[in-house]
């Protein structure tokens, strides 16, 4: 179904196709356009799986979710890391089914996650109550979820943040993205710094033919822990790109990222 409806996107001109295109062009410009064209093809097929996904992430028992992730890889050391009881920060970009990764998550840990509340009251609760299933947490994107997530990671254990949404002005700085500007958070810079904690990533890979997914956990880019502010969130950015590289259409490439540029030009 996704490769249908994902093709059909591809075809027919719209927000997402056209900010999917421009995206992959301003981040690959090396490639020919007919390779843009694939690469765009594919993601939007990734992004309507992700989707359809979406309610057996949300509604499906945990355990047959858990049971989705077939394959694994880093972890055995993202456990040493666990049991070591130091605390983590865990960067889980938009790659493949996040949501599905953080359940599978639970299954190994009990993370607080940052949560973005949602404008819709019926959608911020069937989130809130999905989401914190298996024993999640959830601190809401405000001061007070932020101290949240600082007595976690003082109690040694694993904080959970989507490292690419663009942040507020004041939450953010601009960093390279696959070489284009992007408004970058500095909180997990912020917190690695005061906390003198590890930085991992984690994610999930969608495997062919709907055999399921993989499970991956990486220790986030060495930048991240560099003493000066600018250079941790450019190595935020940096691992995020080495988690995307060797599935970059499985990357959630219609999100405006680029939206708003250093010299107050719009992108898209």
């Amino acid at each position: 179904m996704a490769a249908i409806w994902g093709h059909i996107l591809f075809l027919l001109p719209g927000r997402a196709r056209d900010t999917t295109l421009k995206n992959l062009r301003a981040c690959f410009p090396q490639l020919q356009d007919q390779e843009i064209n694939s690469l765009a093809r594919e993601s939007l097929q990734s992004t309507v799986a992700t989707g359809l996904e979406m309610g057996k992430a949300w509604l499906l028992p945990v355990r047959k979710m858990v049971a989705l992730i077939k394959e694994s890889e880093g972890l055995e050391e993202f456990n040493r890391a666990l049991k070591s009881g130091d605390g983590i920060i865990l960067i889980t970009p938009h790659h493949s089914n996040w949501e599905i990764f953080a359940q599978y998550l639970s299954s190994l840990t009990v993370p607080t996650y940052l949560y973005q509340p949602q404008k819709i009251a019926v959608l911020d609760k069937l989130l809130k109550e999905t989401r914190s299933r298996n024993g999640i947490k959830l601190a809401p994107t405000n001061r007070k979820g932020v101290a949240q997530l600082l007595r976690a990671l003082d109690k040694g254990e694993v904080v959970g943040v989507l490292p690419d949404q663009v942040p507020t002005d004041e939450g953010g700085i601009y960093a390279p993205f696959l070489g284009v500007q992007a408004l970058t958070m500095t909180l997990v810079s912020k917190m690695a710094k005061r906390n003198k904690v590890k930085v991992y990533c984690g994610y999930v890979e969608r495997l062919p033919a709907g055999k399921g997914f993989k499970a991956v956990f990486r220790e986030a880019n060495s930048k991240i822990y560099d003493e000066n502010l600018e250079e941790s969130v450019a190595g935020l950015n940096l691992s995020v790109e080495e988690c995307l590289a060797s599935k970059p259409t499985q990357y959630q490439w219609d999100y405006k990222r680029f939206r708003r540029q250093p010299d107050g030009t719009r992108f898209y």
